[in-house]
């Protein structure tokens, strides 16, 4: 939103060569409230004004000796690095009207002035100048907010992924298909199940370990029927003999319109823990 003061005290410059012109728009933009006005007589300083002042406005005569208003619209046009040259032409030639809207004028008056007409205009390409600059300014936060929030979020999976290797023994996640598409650990060892397949270099369970297929089965129709799972238990017999337990966790993902994307879980192996508590019962 522009206000009324941030069009008063918007930054404007006059260039003409005929010195009655220029005191003509000066009492009448000091006499409307414009407090920040500059004027030249010398097109040939326009450039190197604009240049330090970045003005709102430039109100442009075109018909001026050694250096017309078309040549310093083509001056001021390798200034702006966005394009937008804010120039109100003034002319008393009808036809440098097309021409020099053509040339990157956003508006003309024509001359002899009518001072109602010209303090519209120039307010109403004040309004729009600063609307624009307000807009490309919040366009430049928006930017360097998204960019903060993307390294933030990246950080933050970069945490959780440490915190999830520390805390298990793996890491997986599946697609809707029941692909595995992101693993830490042994996980296709561990898990490998009708509904999963292999990545490129990892193994499948050892074909001698003996899992306890029950809980297998239990384990595989928790996955497929996409019901989450919390500290669930499952073992086998290893090729050396040993019994092995294991816990697994998991939980199915679904999208904003609740559509199923897939799975993502942790594990790790408890085997000491489960000989532990089952040895005072042996005892």
């Amino acid at each position: 939103m522009v206000l009324p003061t941030d069009i008063l005290n918007a930054n404007i410059l006059i260039v003409d060569d005929q010195e009655a012109n220029v005191m003509l728009l000066e009492q009448m933009l000091r006499e409307a409230g414009y407090g920040c006005i500059t004027s030249t007589m010398d097109p040939h300083t326009v450039s190197a004004l604009h240049r330090d002042h970045h003005y709102d406005l430039i109100l442009l005569d075109l018909q001026m000796p050694e250096m017309d208003g078309f040549e310093v619209m083509e001056n001021l046009k390798k200034l702006e690095i966005d394009g937008y040259v804010p120039i109100l032409v003034l002319t008393a030639q009808p036809g440098h009207k097309l021409r020099a809207l053509a040339s990157g004028a956003k508006d003309f008056v024509a001359k002899p002035f009518d001072l109602i007409e010209v303090k519209t205009r120039i307010h109403n390409m004040l309004e729009v100048r600063l609307l624009y600059k307000q807009l490309d300014h919040l366009n430049q936060q928006l930017e360097q907010t998204v960019l903060e929030r993307t390294a933030e979020l990246r950080e933050s999976e970069a945490r959780f992924r440490r915190l999830t290797e520390l805390s298990s023994d793996w890491y997986w996640e599946q697609d809707e298909h029941g692909h595995f598409t992101n693993v830490y650990g042994p996980v296709l060892e561990m898990l490998s199940t009708p509904q999963a397949d292999s990545l490129p270099g990892q193994t499948t369970q050892t074909p001698t370990a003996r899992w306890n297929e029950t809980e297998r089965a239990e384990l595989a129709a928790n996955i497929a029927a996409r019901r989450p799972f919390l500290n669930f238990i499952y073992s086998r017999i290893h090729t050396d003999g040993a019994q092995q337990y294991f816990q697994v966790s998991g939980e199915p993902k679904f999208d904003a319109i609740g559509r199923f994307t897939g799975y993502r879980g942790v594990g790790r192996d408890v085997t000491e823990i489960m000989l532990d508590i089952a040895a005072p019962n042996a005892a």
